[in-house]
């Protein structure tokens, strides 16, 4: 009969390792789903960016208070854009 606390051929048991194989997916599902979010707001910052400023200005109005300020921030600071605040 094995010893459950037996060191496998890794040097680790068998829990030790589906601990780190269950971090490690953890790990890149975050990893994963903080670069899908700057990906979309470059994608967005680049779409107000393109736009004429009546339209931008009616999109923006759309949103909310928060998101409007830092869209318009970083439109001002990456594209030297002015938009009417």
């Amino acid at each position: 009969m094995r010893d459950p606390l037996e060191r496998g051929r890794f040097g680790m048991t068998g829990t030790e390792l589906t601990v780190w194989v269950i971090s490690g997916f953890l790990a890149v599902g975050v990893g994963w789903s903080r670069y899908v979010k700057y990906q979309t707001r470059e994608k967005m910052l680049r779409e107000f960016a393109a736009m004429d400023p009546e339209r931008r200005e009616k999109v923006l109005s759309r949103l909310q208070p928060e998101l409007q300020m830092a869209i318009r921030q970083e439109l001002m600071q990456r594209f030297r854009l002015k938009t009417d605040i």
